[in-house]
């Protein structure tokens, strides 16, 4: 397992995740370190584990053998300070885009001054202001997302993890949305760790500075990839390119071992 210098906001030792008795494994032996305000995506085959071991660091399921630490302390529930963006938006359609967004605060119980100042601060943020007032169904997919991603941003966690945010989204939406969320992250202020999984390989390439491809079921880290291109970054250089190359190498060799899925993790 290959070491890095530094904080490391995420470590994963060993960690397997088995259903039904062990008749279905999600993942076994997986051995990651994330480090403390870097975007790392996690790509892999469908059914290798990547959403259940992201729930398995919110705390939303147990490991089933392996160590899993998050800001250095073992996970036994949702740990302090991470926050969940699900890829179906997860609003509440009888709240408003105010109420959603200040949905995590309120549980919370912070003030309400405190929750009009950054649910407020986000909305102008990602230009939802002036949208306060309206329901989920009054906006377009892109929107509903925007308000799902203030949710989060508005307790202002450490560690976001984001279950393929995008993948319902329509291609420029898509785009505007991986845009708008590098824009808020490469704030000095607003930079937090971030764990994404996304089945896109250019979207990895886009946003992450680290990609972990994960094997086919049960799966692994098979190899962690490090993006060394600046920002914004061209799709259509040949760096780029080469690295989606390796990755789709990586991705069909699994594919081409990998058994009929009856079932996804």
């Amino acid at each position: 397992m290959e070491e890095y210098l530094g904080a490391q906001a995420i470590v994963a030792r060993n960690a397997s995740k088995m259903f039904l008795d062990g008749a279905v494994v999600a993942f076994r032996q997986l051995d990651l370190r994330v480090r403390d305000k870097e975007i790392l995506c996690i790509v892999g085959p469908s059914g290798c584990g990547k959403t259940t071991f992201l729930r398995c660091i919110a705390g939303l399921t147990d490991l089933t053998g392996g160590e899993l630490l998050v800001g250095g302390r073992p996970v036994a529930g949702p740990p302090e300070g991470v926050a969940m963006v699900f890829q179906h938006f997860g609003l509440l359609p009888w709240k408003t885009v105010y109420d959603n967004a200040a949905f995590g605060l309120a549980m919370q119980h912070a003030p309400a001054a405190h929750i009009r100042e950054r649910v407020g601060h986000y909305l102008e943020l990602v230009g939802l202001a002036g949208f306060e007032r309206h329901y989920p169904y009054q906006l377009s997919g892109g929107m509903q997302q925007r308000v799902g991603l203030v949710r989060a941003l508005a307790i202002d966690p450490a560690i976001m993890l984001m279950d393929e945010p995008f993948a319902a989204l329509d291609a420029q939406t898509r785009e505007i949305l991986q845009e708008e969320l590098l824009r808020v992250m490469q704030r000095p202020d607003e930079r937090k760790t971030m764990v994404f999984i996304t089945h896109s390989i250019d979207e990895a390439i886009l946003l992450g500075d680290r990609i972990a491809v994960m094997s086919a079921r049960p799966g692994r880290i098979r190899e962690i990839i490090p993006i060394d291109l600046s920002r914004p970054r061209d799709i259509t250089s040949p760096q780029f390119n080469q690295t989606k190359r390796h990755i789709l190498d990586l991705l069909r060799s699994e594919r081409a071992n990998q058994p009929l899925q009856t079932m996804d993790h």
